[in-house]
Formats: C-alpha cells, sequence, structure tokens
C-alpha cells in the first residue's frame, strides 16, 4: 500500500473480539499502514465519531477515512449506526462499509436503505480475509475521493 495511505484512519466496529483481532492481523498482512480505531460496540462507535463520553477529548472535526461496521452489535446495533451518521450533518458523507456475517436480503436491503456505501460479507478464511483488507485499502483509502477528507485535518 502507498505511503499516503498512513494519514487515514480507518474506524472498525466490531463486537467479536476475534473478528477484530483477525481484521487487525489481515490488515497488516496486507501492508495497511492506516491507523485503525477500533469500537467494540455501537455505542462506542457513536460516541468516538460525536466526540462524547470517553471519547469527549477528541477533535469532532477529524474524522476517519472509512468505516467498517458489523450489523450485530450490543448496545447499539449497526443499523442504527448507521441511520444517526446518516442524520447527522458531520457524518452523513462519512464512507460506510457495512462488514457482516449475515447473508439475510433483509439486511442487505435495510444496509443499502440506511445509506450504507457497500455491504460485505466477513471472509470466514483467513487469506480470503487478507485478499479482502488488499482490495479494501486499495479501493478506499487509495482509489477513492472521499467528501470526508477535504478541508478536514487528519488524526495522528
Amino acid at each position: 500500500m502507498n505511503t499516503k495511505t498512513i494519514d487515514k484512519v480507518i474506524l472498525l466496529v466490531e463486537d467479536n473480539p476475534d473478528d477484530q483481532e483477525l481484521a487487525l492481523l489481515a490488515f497488516k498482512e496486507a501492508n495497511i499502514t492506516s491507523k485503525i480505531i477500533t469500537c467494540s460496540d455501537g455505542e462506542e462507535a457513536l460516541d468516538y465519531l460525536f466526540a462524547t463520553g470517553m471519547y469527549a477529548d477528541r477533535d469532532a472535526r477529524i474524522m476517519p477515512e472509512v468505516m467498517l461496521l458489523d450489523l450485530k452489535l450490543p448496545k447499539v446495533d449497526g443499523f442504527e449506526v448507521l441511520k444517526r451518521v446518516r442524520e447527522d450533518p458531520r457524518t452523513k458523507l462519512l464512507p460506510v462499509v457495512v462488514l457482516t456475517t449475515s447473508s439475510e436480503q433483509k439486511d442487505l436491503v435495510e444496509s443499502y436503505q440506511l445509506g450504507t456505501n457497500s455491504y460485505i460479507r466477513k471472509p470466514v478464511d483467513f487469506s480470503k480475509f487478507i485478499e479482502f483488507a488488499q482490495q479494501f485499502g486499495s479501493y478506499w483509502l487509495g482509489l477513492n475521493e472521499s467528501p470526508i477528507r477535504r478541508g478536514v485535518r487528519r488524526e495522528n
């Protein structure tokens, strides 16, 4: 991955510690150099994005390049997170990629109705997860032009 991705932040919202670790390892194996912020539930993700709760000291003007969002989350599920992200002017343009184990058609449709930019089923095989991480990095951190990035400082 190109060095331009170093200053790009990924927000990973995943409640399963094994899946969280798998994703972090896959991104490392795929040479993704971006900072990855992890949140273990929907409430924490919203606190991070809106600089509330335990993230009250965070500069809310600094947004991640992209959010990877699981749907089945404790406290606040992924659908509600996506809904709140799209309703708020500060985050409505944030690219959101749903990364889930769900193969339910209703989850796919609802995710797009709520404004997801992409819906991906989690790879279960580690080599497939590395392949996903490489493709994700190439597209979302390399090729994609994000409206969030324009005029917004990056987090160190």
